[in-house]
């Protein structure tokens, strides 16, 4: 879709169509699990890395899909125009949100790295050390608990079809 056709409205936004599953996607990085058992830290910076780990654990689902693999590159859209609005909400000037981005991007790239690696395997011991490395976490982190959400929610998705993926209908 060109620029011109999104700015003049001539045809739908591709993106509506991942839009449900990028809203479930928050729903699921906002439980209070995550926070309250694993010691996620309930911090702007914890709850981003809960953004990015279940957003990359959505995403090495879609990557198994013939379907799906194309339209995670309009999920990670989603995750950029939410991103920057979060970043311009807080009051980060236009001429460092681009900084920002990249350091978001980067980290987003390198937890679908670390997490395909670790999903890989059925070393709960791998993914914790992962997420050990990767979560800002409060007193009392608890990354193998951690570990066994993000295994149980990678399972979810596995068991799913493509169209329930997509429609955001998971971890229910």
């Amino acid at each position: 879709m060109s620029f011109l056709s999104r700015l003049f409205g001539t045809q739908p936004d591709p993106r509506e169509e991942v839009r449900p599953l990028w809203f479930r996607v928050i729903e699921i990085s906002r439980l209070p699990e995550y926070y309250a058992r694993s010691g996620v830290a309930d911090t702007v910076e914890g709850r981003f890395d809960m953004v990015v780990n279940v957003l990359a654990t959505v995403m090495l689902r879609m990557e198994k899909s013939r379907s799906l693999n194309r339209k995670s590159a309009l999920l990670t859209e989603l995750f950029v125009e939410d991103m920057d609005g979060q970043l311009r909400e807080s009051g980060v000037g236009d001429l460092m949100v681009g900084k920002h981005m990249g350091k978001l991007m980067s980290a987003l790239g390198g937890r679908l790295g670390a997490l395909r690696d670790a999903f890989q395997t059925d070393d709960m011991e791998k993914l914790a050390g992962v997420l050990e490395r990767n979560v800002h976490w409060s007193d009392n982190p608890d990354p193998q608990n951690l570990a066994v959400k993000l295994r149980a929610l990678g399972g979810d998705l596995a068991a799913r079809s493509d169209d329930d993926v997509l429609a955001g209908r998971i971890a229910q």
